[in-house]
This record gives C-alpha cells, sequence and structure tokens, in this order.
C-alpha cells in the first residue's frame, strides 16, 4: 500500500495517535507499538517532554528517533496561546516544524473556534512551521486552511472523546473532493468500524487517541485500529460495488445452470 506523505516526508502507517489519557509511560508505549503508529501527538501543555527535568519524560518511552513528534496545542482557546505553546514545542524538540494546530472555542464541546484557527495558521506558516490544522467539518473553511499552506487538513468526524463516530459523511466526501493536501478525521471516532469507515470515504489517515486510551483494553485495542485502517483504505482503492435498491444480483449466474 502507498504511503502516507505528509510534509515530503512518507509514512508506511495511516493512524496517527495522542499519548494522553494512558494510565502511564509504559500502557503508553504498548499501546503506540501495538498501533504501528510513526506519527505521535502531544500536548505540550500536560505533557513532560524535558520541560520537568525531574520527573520520566515521554521522550524515554517514545523515542524520537523511532516516532515523528507532533507537539499540539490542545488546551488552547486564542491564536496568541496556540502560537506561543508552538513556538515553546520548537524550542524543546531543537528546532522541529512539524506541529498539529487546534484553537478551541470552548471547555464543553472543545469544538474548534475556526476564526482564531484561521488567524493562528496564518502567523505559524510564515513563521516556518508545517501546520497539521484540527478544523470543523466545514468544507469552505477546510479549502480556506490549504490555501494558506497548511500540509494537512483535519476534520472532526464527532466532538473530541465523544466516540460517536462519523457524524457528517457528506461533508468528508465534499472535502474529499477539494482538498489536496492529505485529509485526516481528527476526533470522535470510538471503535475499529468509525476508523474503516473514514478510510473508506477516502480520507488519508485517521488520529485518535481516547479511542484507544479510554478502551478497555488499550493496547488490543489499539491493534484493532490498526487494522480497521489498513482494511479501510484497502477498500476504498478497490472502489466498492454499486448499491441496487430493490434489486437481488446472485453471487452465482443462473445461466448456463445444469438440466436447462
Amino acid at each position: 500500500m502507498e504511503p502516507l506523505v505528509i510534509a515530503g516526508k512518507a509514512y508506511a502507517s495511516r493512524l496517527l495517535v495522542g499519548t494522553g489519557k494512558y494510565k502511564d509511560f509504559d500502557e503508553t508505549r504498548r499501546a503506540v507499538e501495538a498501533s504501528g503508529a510513526e506519527i505521535v501527538t502531544v500536548a505540550i501543555r500536560r505533557t513532560n517532554i524535558g520541560q520537568d527535568a525531574g520527573q520520566p519524560s515521554l521522550l524515554e518511552a517514545l523515542p524520537p528517533a523511532r516516532y515523528t513528534y507532533l507537539p499540539n496545542t490542545a488546551g488552547c482557546y486564542t491564536a496568541d496561546e496556540a502560537i506561543r505553546t508552538l513556538r515553546l514545542a520548537r524550542e524543546l524538540l531543537d528546532g522541529h516544524a512539524l506541529v498539529k494546530l487546534e484553537v478551541l472555542g470552548d471547555a464543553h464541546t472543545l469544538y474548534p473556534n475556526v476564526v482564531e484557527t484561521l488567524k493562528a495558521a496564518e502567523v505559524l506558516i510564515k513563521d516556518g512551521f508545517q501546520v497539521m490544522v484540527y478544523t470543523s467539518d466545514d468544507p469552505i473553511i477546510a479549502q480556506r486552511l490549504q490555501d494558506l499552506g497548511c500540509v494537512a487538513v483535519m476534520p472532526l468526524a464527532s466532538l473530541i472523546g465523544s466516540g460517536m463516530g462519523i457524524l457528517n459523511p457528506w461533508n468528508l466526501q465534499i472535502m474529499r473532493d477539494r482538498i489536496r493536501v492529505p485529509l485526516i478525521v481528527d476526533a470522535g471516532v470510538g471503535t475499529a468500524s468509525d476508523a474503516a469507515i473514514a478510510m473508506e470515504l477516502g480520507c488519508d489517515g485517521v488520529l485518535m487517541n481516547t479511542a484507544i486510551a479510554g478502551a478497555q483494553n488499550p493496547v488490543l485495542m489499539a491493534e484493532a485500529m490498526k487494522l480497521a485502517v489498513g482494511a479501510g483504505r484497502r477498500a476504498y482503492l478497490a472502489g466498492r460495488m454499486a448499491k441496487k435498491i430493490y434489486t437481488a444480483s446472485p453471487s452465482s449466474p443462473t445461466g448456463g445452470l445444469i438440466g436447462r
């Protein structure tokens, strides 16, 4: 299967995973390994990646030599907050440019504030960042973010942490027709079938955290998500059969039967 290419770098896995909400860094490591993911997101405001030298660091559990880190701005509610957070991440990760921008609208829904997101994206891109951007499922906003120079557009499937799956497949299909950079579903996936549907719609990848970390067996769920993303991508490339309402079509031919 062809690789996922983001900002000029190729990745064998189309599953991106978060690193929060696990019981400890050991469980994080085992789940990420089972997922096969090569890109891992980290909330700079919540996870130690060197800010606190006296505490365990995620860098020890998931070595940057093996994984591509994707610092994110989880918990930011303004463009200025997000910009400051990612500039700090660049310092902590020795000039790392690939980042995930998310600017939230409110603490209850965690729905993206697209006005502040657009502001932050424009500044960050001019500042040399390679911006993967979390956004609503609005195709017009997605196009604007692409036109600004974002290297990936990441619409939600449903609210962050909700596990409700893909609530608006039609908008994702419109985006698939219009977005040239990688289109990655981010937020709302609850189980493996949600991930497979996202890929069957033609999305280039899926990013998830709670669906794995919140499962009763996170490591086993991580493996299930790996298989679902791969199966969904293959089904999309294969091209599904046409749907036929009220028209039966037997699997075996009816003509030329013995005795007829």
